[in-house]
């Protein structure tokens, strides 16, 4: 270890690395990963009697959630699975790492931000990367051929994140699926119902599903002079083009994975179609794609695709979209992507960062869901190669989490983080034996209820909690309520009090409650 005189050199210098990044006012990720490497050298020095000060901070990637944060997410899980238990789905759980060899080969360029366990007994694991590998994984080991099933868990990539963007190193997913041999596009157009339901009811904003076919892409590379071995790689660039341009795509394509510009050219005037049920009937008629059987089955399927969409009634949101590529290796036919189609426009209530009030503020997002159908991933893990086709989508649950906190701050919501229904309170000292007794009886019966840890609160104190944790009802005790064998019953809102006979209590809070919001 270095001596204390250099790593107070090396506490100065970084110190100033920090200082210089925050006047050039570099990115939040920056400097929160130079202002770790200075918390690291300051722990080396230890406290003022020598002992090994804690650097106090969570691990790169991730984060901790204070209640109002868990409040909001709770309303988002609920609304989530909501919509996946109305369509029928049951729930499963995997384990959180796997084998290695279980994850290795599945995700394309992606692979490498699987993070790798040490080696565990003999075992070579890695933490999950996604839900629907081990979701495959858990099929062919169990035999499975048929299962409607969500699963919500975190998941880990060794990635560099942006987290003010809503990317973490630790994250939940939220992934509905469908296994089974059924007829083409059903459980598909399902698929895309759902993101439609979820993203409607969660009041994002106005978005787009877009859909496309890796059958179509891999029909058009052939027909563009893509070698077959080079299709992975060209669809996992093609996949950049709803974060770079073209310009960048091309070239990427042309100059690090060794296309002609000719050919990349080609894919370029496919890659900027957009439409719907008709660009699948004109694509069909195409003097190229026509050539390719591949590219004419998924042009086939995408047009019945749309017939079902418009029985569900989700065509207003829908797009056909050729440049729309998804990175992951495993997909075999129909691929989609949910994106908020404009910024999250809300105004600035207080200022902030030089902002006045009346301005308006953005909240900046990407992809908010994507999935597809992957028909062969199943039988990797089968001894015997049995397919088990499936369909599914994964909701980007931590984007719409950081769109549902910014929304509430800017906003300046006031989100509840208890679900209290009653206080019970006193008038008086001395009645903390009848509020813990009163407490008791509510708890019995099923009712959300609180009580002050003090033997003698005021009765100002009370009625200020419950404004300030938004507790709806107070049960008010005093002498003369117990003589009387009622209790008074506020409203904290109004101020409204009525005395309600001691036996009637359940009942009228039962009543009351179930009006609440």
């Amino acid at each position: 270890m270095a001596d204390k005189a250099q790593i107070q050199e090396a506490i100065k210098a970084q110190g100033e690395v920090v200082r210089r990044l925050k006047a050039e006012k570099a990115s939040k990720d920056q400097i929160d990963e130079e202002v770790a490497k200075l918390l690291q050298l300051k722990a080396q020095l230890g406290g003022e009697d020598g002992k090994h000060v804690f650097v106090l901070k969570t691990a790169k990637g991730t984060r901790d959630y204070n209640p109002k944060q868990m409040a909001i997410r709770e309303k988002v899980f609920n609304t989530i699975i909501g919509c996946f238990k109305r369509h029928g789905a049951e729930t499963i759980d995997t384990p959180v790492f796997e084998l290695k060899e279980t994850l290795t080969g599945k995700y394309g360029e992606d692979s490498k931000l699987i993070y790798d366990l040490k080696d565990q007994g003999g075992e070579l694991l890695s933490l999950r990367y996604d839900l629907t590998v081990p979701f495959a994984r858990y099929l062919a080991m169990n035999k499975i051929t048929n299962i409607k099933r969500y699963h919500i868990a975190k998941v880990y990539r060794r990635d560099n994140p942006a987290m003010t963007r809503g990317r973490y190193r630790e994250f939940y997913q939220c992934d509905f699926d469908i296994a089974g041999q059924y007829d083409p596009m059903i459980p598909d157009a399902e698929c895309l119902k759902i993101v439609y339901e979820i993203l409607s009811e969660l009041d994002l904003g106005d978005f787009r599903i877009k859909v496309n076919d890796r059958r179509i892409l891999d029909g058009m590379f052939a027909m563009c002079g893509v070698p077959d071995e080079k299709f992975r790689t060209i669809c996992s660039t093609v996949d950049k083009l709803d974060k770079a341009s073209w310009e960048d795509v091309k070239n990427e394509m042309v100059k690090e994975k060794g296309l002609s510009e000719g050919v990349a050219d080609q894919i370029g005037e496919y890659v900027s179609m957009q439409g719907g049920m008709d660009l699948a009937e004109r694509l069909l008629q195409d003097p190229k794609l026509s050539q390719s059987k591949q590219a004419c089955a998924g042009l086939a399927d995408m047009k019945q695709l749309f017939s079902y969409l418009q029985l569900f009634q989700v065509t207003d949101k829908v797009l056909f979209d050729l440049s729309l590529a998804r990175g992951l290796d495993y997909y075999t036919g129909v691929i989609y992507e949910a994106v908020l189609s404009q910024m999250i426009q809300a105004p600035v209530v207080a200022e902030q960062n030089g902002a006045l009030p009346g301005d308006e503020a953005s909240v900046s997002v990407g992809s908010v869901a994507g999935g597809g159908r992957y028909d062969g991933l199943v039988g990797m893990f089968d001894p015997k190669g049995k397919k088990v086709p499936c369909v599914g989508v994964s909701i980007g649950i931590e984007r719409i989490f950081s769109i549902m906190e910014q929304k509430a701050e800017l906003l300046a919501e006031k989100v509840r983080t208890t679900e209290t229904q009653v206080l019970v309170a006193s008038a008086q000292k001395n009645l903390l034996e009848e509020r813990l007794k009163l407490t008791t009886e509510l708890w019995n019966a099923g009712i959300k209820a609180e009580v002050l840890y003090k033997k003698n609160p005021k009765l100002l104190t009370q009625l200020q909690h419950c404004e300030e944790t938004g507790i709806p009802l107070v049960a008010i005790l005093g002498e003369q309520e117990l003589k009387d064998g009622v209790v008074k019953l506020r409203k904290v809102a109004s101020r409204e009090e009525v005395d309600v006979p001691r036996e009637e209590l359940v009942e009228e809070l039962k009543r009351r409650t179930s009006k609440l919001p």
